[in-house]
């Protein structure tokens, strides 16, 4: 493994034939992102069973829309002029004509007041509210410009009680689940409620997917601990999470759920125009680049490409790019070997864990073996950020999926046997197999002795060699 950090990649149901995902997963793609925005169910499902024809060891994630305001599907585009007012209802079934303007649900008038800011089209028309009436308000557009049907509408710091899952959304879960995909992204997570009820749908539908809680409101940064407490990780969606807040205060939320989620062991992606000029140009900007490097030292699970891999010109070249940068800025970041640690359910195995990348730091280990069952195990490793490569030896295809998503993990599937040594042996042959130790390593063992619910009990550090030795007596 050349680089630690993660990359997601998106991809549309025009182009992901075998030749371009094999070509994604040698530059460093570890999970393929599938939008349900821009898809139907239909699609989404001959994608599902595609890429894991083509891509059998990458993890799957689908992307719901979640609970968001649009400007209706029914009417005409209307030609806004600056100082003009608009009436806009709320009526999913409303038809925008003239002078007037219908957004997808009525929800939104029990909580805007007069001089709230209604954004339209991610922020590229900004309406007023100058009267608020029962059943509409009356908006002043601040420029000249074209509001299209379909399009998002965004009003910052207003919270809108829309339900978690729309219809939409429950179509493409079900597809889902039934495929067995292990994450889900759901969008505009507010509080902990919405992610419990994507959880407990998902379970109806047979299936204990991973969520996880895209941040896109300032609902989702004030209510971040009690969503950690539910999510299985977080994606900073900063698109629309820079619509709904100033835009000097992205940065600072950022960074902020990131050492959440570090602290409390959860998957962590930073998205949304990464690289958003490698969609039309081979060469990303500096400042591009920067954003990039500014992630990975803060030492986030994953990055995501959306477009750049979805419709870009230079897919390929996108992901090698990013994967260059994380390969350079990770020679860079800075260790924190007494990283806190919250939500621990396991005082050992977070000791075990802590002493492991301790011990890597101080002696010439080049590997470092994990006996995981649920992945607990490696997602503790994975916390304190090591420098050296972590390999993951799972006993069932879904965890080894979901350890795609893990900072510095390599999941591997191995069978379970009887006793550690037998253990130990198999994993090592499997690593020698693969390229990924020689016999003159030193490896460290992170792994248990006392049945499968109970975590990693010991290490144990030696040579390769010596381990194939005793094995052969």
């Amino acid at each position: 493994m050349t680089k630690r950090t993660k990359i997601v990649a998106t991809l549309s149901s025009l182009h992901y034939d075998r030749k371009f995902i094999a070509a994604l997963l040698e530059a460093g793609v570890n999970v393929f992102r599938l939008n349900t925005a821009h898809q139907t169910p239909e699609e989404m499902g001959e994608m599902i069973d595609k890429l894991r024809e083509y891509a059998p060891d990458a993890a799957l994630l689908i992307d719901t829309k979640g609970p968001e305001l649009r400007t209706s599907a029914h009417g005409d585009d209307l030609d806004v002029v600056a100082g003009q007012p608009l009436e806009v209802f709320g009526d999913i079934q409303g038809v925008s004509r003239g002078s007037v303007l219908y957004l997808t649900s009525n929800r939104f008038l029990e909580t805007i007041s007069e001089g709230s800011k209604v954004l339209i089209d991610d922020g590229a028309l900004e309406l007023i509210v100058t009267v608020k009436k029962a059943d509409s308000v009356i908006c002043t557009p601040q420029t000249d410009g074209v509001i299209k049907r379909r399009k998002s509408v965004n009003i910052p710091g207003i919270p809108i009680d829309l339900p978690a899952l729309s219809e939409r959304d429950m179509e493409f879960l079900r597809i889902a689940a039934k495929k067995n995909v292990r994450f889900i992204a759901h969008s505009f997570v507010r509080t902990r409620e919405d992610i419990i009820r994507v959880q407990e749908f998902m379970r109806g539908e047979g299936s204990d997917a991973r969520i996880i809680a895209k941040i896109e409101n300032q609902q989702g940064i004030d209510n971040i601990d009690q969503i950690l407490d539910h999510a299985y990780g977080i994606m900073v969606a900063r698109g629309d999470l820079g619509i709904e807040i100033p835009g000097e205060c992205v940065p600072p939320a950022q960074r902020m759920i990131v050492k959440k989620c570090i602290e409390s062991k959860k998957p962590v992606i930073i998205a949304t125009q990464m690289l958003h000029t490698m969609i039309e140009n081979p060469r990303p900007t500096r400042a591009e680049i920067s954003d990039v490097a500014n992630a990975i030292y803060q030492r986030v699970d994953a990055i995501m490409l959306s477009g750049e891999t979805a419709n870009g010109k230079y897919p390929l070249e996108a992901v090698q790019t990013m994967a260059r940068i994380a390969e350079e800025i990770e020679k860079h970041t800075p260790k924190d070997l007494d990283q806190k640690l919250h939500r621990v359910s396991n005082p050992l195995l977070e000791t075990l864990a802590r002493m492991t990348v301790r011990a890597c730091e101080s002696m010439p280990i080049r590997a470092i073996i994990a006996d995981t069952l649920t992945g607990r195990t490696a997602r503790y490793l994975a916390a304190f950020r090591g420098q050296i490569p972590v390999y993951a030896m799972c006993y069932k295809e879904y965890i080894k999926r979901e350890l795609q998503l893990s900072y510095g993990v390599e999941p591997f599937e191995l069978p379970r046997y009887p006793s550690r040594d037998e253990f130990i042996t198999h994993a090592v042959q499997k690593l020698l197999q693969k390229g990924k130790i020689t016999n003159d390593d030193v490896i460290l063992v992170l792994a248990g002795s006392f049945g499968s619910t109970n975590g990693a009990s010991f290490i144990e550090i030696c040579q390769v060699k010596n381990i194939l030795a005793t094995a052969a007596k």
